[in-house]
């Protein structure tokens, strides 16, 4: 193949291309994978959206199979039938993330800074590099006579879902218990801390977000927090 084509069909106009660096471009895009993935999204076969961009099904074929270099004007053409932007073609597709965390591989770790853990907890997605959330399982175990939950806070927001048994929680000045089945999402900028408030260890998962809490609105009055629906914590 020369490194000069002459691309000629019903559906292009002459141009005359660079064949190697625009091949390259156009797999480094996954141009042809993106109009495959969005017209099987849409159930569409090449016949139908060659009728919907005066294309034939022929060429369309060759586009996503990348035997063939688009022009603008195809590309918007397709883009328009799926109601996309003509930058959707090459914006930088984003890395898919999928991580399996094994039971077997998870650490067991105590809580951290006290002599005597209030709960351990394992890391639900250790693995996942610059993550924007760290969930956890955590088991926290009945506390020995005159010991104290330690309290702690952190930017971004918590949530919380108890498995089994009961659990306490303080959040500012709030006190409530929650009972398996129960969840709380609260922001993790108030000082906050968890015991357990059963004979037997609750269990729960906890899911950290890292972002911090919106400024306030200018003008906007500062929301009331509603009061807990729980009891008060042992």
């Amino acid at each position: 193949m020369s490194d000069l084509a002459v691309v000629r069909s019903d559906e292009t106009q002459w141009t005359q291309v660079d064949t190697e660096s625009t091949e390259q471009f156009i797999a480094e895009k996954h141009i042809g994978e993106r109009i495959r993935r969005l017209r099987l999204k849409k159930s569409m076969g090449l016949v139908e959206l060659g009728r919907h961009t005066g294309l034939s099904a022929s060429f369309l074929s060759q586009l996503e199979t990348g035997r063939v270099v688009p022009t603008l004007r195809n590309l918007a053409r397709i883009a328009m039938v799926f109601s996309k932007d003509l930058s959707y073609f090459f914006e930088t597709e984003p890395h898919t993330i999928f991580r399996i965390h094994r039971r077997k591989e998870r650490v067991r770790l105590p809580q951290s800074g006290v002599e005597t853990p209030a709960y351990f907890f394992e890391s639900l997605g250790y693995m996942v590099p610059d993550r924007h959330m760290d969930p956890y399982f955590a088991e926290f175990v009945p506390l020995e006579a005159g010991q104290e939950p330690k309290a702690h806070m952190h930017t971004g927001f918590e949530f919380l879902y108890v498995l089994d048994g009961e659990l306490g929680l303080r959040h500012g000045t709030e006190d409530c218990v929650l009972a398996a089945g129960d969840a709380v999402y609260f922001d993790a900028s108030t000082t906050h801390s968890y015991h357990c408030a059963s004979k037997k260890p609750a269990q729960a998962i906890i899911v950290t977000m890292h972002q911090p809490p919106p400024l306030p609105t200018r003008g906007a009055s500062a929301p009331v927090a509603p009061k807990s629906a729980g009891g008060a914590a042992e």
